[in-house]
């Protein structure tokens, strides 16, 4: 049988959750992954340093070992100087979403006026802590990321010693704007490099297919994957895998969000491989992420090999990307 080694894999955008959900999917990431960066949209929002603490707690009480890391966020808010000088070591990045554009994110920004946001921003600079960006607008749903690349250039021009990661990118404006500015980055799911809205509406609505940022055109998905198989050294990976209970994502009122964590490295050497690019997998699934955040993980060796793997219908509870169907690759060891 074929196989694949990688090093030290990193996920620089996943979705955890709080309680049961927490228990229930964080085995799955720190399995096969070193470290992930965590994303702070809970109920309430983790915003204060006792918050922060607390989570990273749980989350490494439902980790069956040591050898994962949860690289902690804060939700954004226009933090005072003092509070950032006080939790840089406690962080490696912090979060804005767009208010109400996706999963509990009722609390975000509301208004980009630069003077009002200046404070926090520059402090953030001057401390070299990143800030992740949700980047969309309220527009149309298929431009909504388009329309956000005049935010990115109003932030990188005015703080261009800010490191500023244009998240889950899915549209070929958003990579154009890479090499643009030097302060942008870019992390792309693994479900961006294989949809397009017509996988998901197409026929019949594919509710487990449904995410935010939502999949967009060809043209954009070719886009993505350029600079992913060519591992861009801006560009990394970052999952989005997103839970919810099976009753949210099939029923009216679909919750956004595709549960990738048990099966995205599989899906990532399957692409790769289908273009001749496996030597660039390792870059862009682990060696650019520390590069760009000055990040050292933890060792993990992860093989994987080429045999039928049937995806399962559900991970307690939680319905995975192409549930019931066979993909390509299975994990063989991780040591």
């Amino acid at each position: 049988m074929k196989t694949h080694t990688l090093l030290m894999p990193l996920d620089m955008h996943l979705h955890l959750r709080d309680g049961v959900m927490l228990e229930n999917v964080a085995p799955l990431t720190a399995y096969t992954y070193s470290g992930a960066i965590v994303m702070p949209n809970l109920v309430p929002p983790v915003e204060t340093r006792e918050d922060l603490l607390a989570y990273r707690d749980r989350i490494m009480a439902a980790v069956p070992n040591d050898y994962f890391e949860p690289y902690m966020t804060l939700f954004y808010k226009n933090y005072d100087k003092a509070f950032l000088e006080s939790i840089v070591d406690e962080i490696t990045a912090i979060k804005l979403y767009p208010a109400g554009i996706t999963t509990n994110s009722e609390e975000g920004v509301s208004s980009f006026d630069i003077e009002e946001m200046r404070t926090t921003l520059e402090t953030m600079s001057n401390l070299g802590i990143p800030l992740c960006v949700h980047g969309e607008t309220d527009g149309f749903v298929m431009d909504r990321e388009a329309e956000f690349m005049s935010i990115y250039e109003l932030l990188a021009q005015n703080f261009p010693d800010l490191k500023i990661i244009m998240e889950h990118i899915t549209t070929k404006e958003a990579v154009a704007m890479l090499d643009k500015y030097p302060n942008l980055y870019a992390t792309i799911t693994v479900h961006h490099l294989l949809l397009t809205l017509d996988d998901v509406i197409g026929g019949l609505m594919r509710p487990h297919l449904f995410c935010k940022p939502i999949a967009k055109r060809p043209e954009d998905l070719d886009a993505l994957l350029s600079v992913a198989l060519e591992a861009h050294p801006k560009v990394m990976f970052g999952s989005d895998s997103a839970p919810h209970p099976q009753h949210k994502k099939e029923s009216c009122g679909c919750a956004a969000g595709i549960f990738t964590a048990p099966i995205s490295l599989q899906l990532l050497v399957e692409i790769f491989e289908q273009f001749d690019k496996l030597d660039n997998l390792q870059a862009f699934v682990s060696d650019n992420a520390q590069n760009i955040y000055g990040i050292c993980p933890e060792f993990k060796e992860v093989t994987l090999e080429k045999r039928p793997f049937l995806v399962p219908e559900n991970y307690a509870g939680v319905v995975p990307m192409y549930a019931g169907e066979v993909i390509g690759w299975a994990i063989e060891s991780v040591d």
